[in-house]
């Protein structure tokens, strides 16, 4: 493939994880807008994905991954270096918002998403999830290998530190203690990396990257149904009580565990203090902060990216003294907090790309009834803010508006493979209607549920 153009797709195995699922429609409008002056990918009709019982990707998608390669080389024959990677990457990583890049998504920005879903997926692959292992709940490499051992040698990046963290919940009635539960213990939830020299030219900055991923123990499970909003006060020179993100999630990414085994010390503290390192390190070039997670992860992306921006730990870094560019792609990511939490990441110049599967639930929560539809009402001459609006979450950034379902895979909905898959087949997957009327009352149900519970009932 072209290096001008697109990066190189990896055609490694990705590893399933589903949890508790239903459906809905989006309650965010995606942004449609149309494209500019960038050429328009031609992709070939979607087709089948399968997955070997070996893990390994099947032929069919190899074959997919090359049809689309071919298209990028065909373009990069005929554009030249007007539209490489390197000379629009700050637009790729929203400096526009991504204006005339969304819809339809630009082949540019379709290959920078899938690329960093990738990354994600490492983290789902490098999972250990043996109980009989040393490393149980934790990475089965050391960070030298962890790339390379999951098919990723190529990715032109060099991990730099592994994250751990601990939501400070306690599980009821000792539920889940024997397996996945471990609340209060760090566990493994991504890593830190950095370009190369090679990949940095490509890119045309030299690119940190964090990956987070998805909710695997029964601690994680209890953070992501606490949703409470609590406020964040990351800055204790200005704590802006009004800014309030999800309870659980912000426990997650603050809780403290002194004794864990690889790492001591919050999910927060460790991220900031790897990443403004790396920043110094590289401050004399063009530099990206990039944040990509799936779930749960995608949260902590973006919790991050804002605690980077409201501390000013990317002003006047890397070269030409401007502000670091700081981006989240989020895969399946649940709504993190109020109105002010968004408005405050707008502020801020935090770039947030939502890749969301209308019939995925996760991306509904929590505010499932009140949400940014709930928080203002239209009346003649503008929008009246309700009284409870500080109380409703809303989605941050600009989104993807995918729509898969397959009835015979109903977790596919949630599933980051498929997500990724379905980037590359640039379609959707019909559902039937009986299974969809199904869910319709599964979601009702979800609703009625966080009614009760915001009533206090």
């Amino acid at each position: 493939m072209a290096a001008a153009v697109a990066v190189t797709t990896k055609t490694t195995c990705r590893m399933r994880v589903c949890g508790p699922v239903a459906a809905a429609t989006s309650a965010a409008s995606p942004v449609t807008v149309s494209l500019g002056d960038l050429p328009q990918q031609k992709r070939s009709p979607a087709t089948a994905t399968t997955t070997t019982s070996s893990g390994s990707r099947s032929p069919v998608v190899v074959e997919k991954r090359a049809i689309a390669a071919a298209a990028e080389e065909e373009e990069a024959a005929v554009v030249g270096t007007k539209t490489t990677l390197a000379s629009v990457w700050r637009e790729v990583q929203g400096a526009g918002d991504w204006r005339g890049m969304v819809e339809p998504l630009h082949p540019l920005l379709r290959e920078e998403v899938v690329r960093y879903g990738e990354f994600v997926a490492a983290c789902y692959r490098a999972f250990d999830l043996d109980p009989a292992s040393k490393r149980y709940l934790n990475c089965k490499h050391g960070k030298k290998q962890m790339l390379p051992a999951v098919g990723m040698a190529g990715a032109g990046y060099r991990v730099t530190k592994y994250i751990y963290a601990a939501p400070d919940v306690a599980l009821p009635f000792g539920f889940g203690v024997s397996r996945y539960s471990c609340a209060g213990k760090s566990r493994w939830i991504g890593y830190v990396a950095v370009a190369s020299n090679v990949e940095a030219r490509r890119l045309g900055r030299r690119d940190i990257l964090v990956s987070f991923r998805g909710t695997v123990t029964g601690s994680e499970w209890l953070a992501n149904f606490m949703s409470a909003l609590s406020p964040a006060r990351f800055d204790p020179a200005d704590p802006r009580p009004d800014v309030r993100v999800e309870s659980g999630f912000l426990s997650l990414y603050t809780s403290d565990d002194l004794s864990g085994k690889f790492t001591c010390g919050s999910c927060r503290n460790q991220l900031l203090s790897e990443v403004t390192r790396l920043i110094a390190k590289y401050k004399h070039e063009d530099i990206s902060v990039t944040l990509a997670g799936h779930s749960m992860g995608s949260s902590l992306a973006i919790l991050l990216g804002y605690d980077l921006a409201e501390l000013g730990l990317n002003r006047d870094g890397g070269r030409g003294g401007g502000a670091i560019p700081i981006t989240v792609f989020s895969f399946g990511g649940p709504r993190v907090g109020n109105v002010e939490f968004k408005n405050r990441c707008d502020e801020l110049g935090v770039k947030v790309l939502r890749v969301a599967n209308a019939r995925d639930p996760v991306t509904k929560m929590p505010g499932v009834v009140f949400n940014e539809a709930a928080a203002r009402v239209f009346v003649p001459g503008g929008r009246l803010e309700l009284p409870w609006s500080k109380a409703c979450y809303t989605h941050v950034g600009v989104e993807v508006a995918l729509d898969f379902f397959k009835a015979s895979d109903v977790a596919c909905v949630h599933d980051l493979d498929a997500y990724i898959n379905n980037l590359l087949d640039g379609g959707a997957t019909a559902a039937s209607t009986t299974i969809l009327e199904s869910w319709r009352w599964q979601m009702a149900a979800i609703r009625a549920g966080e009614l009760l519970q915001t009533l206090g009932i």
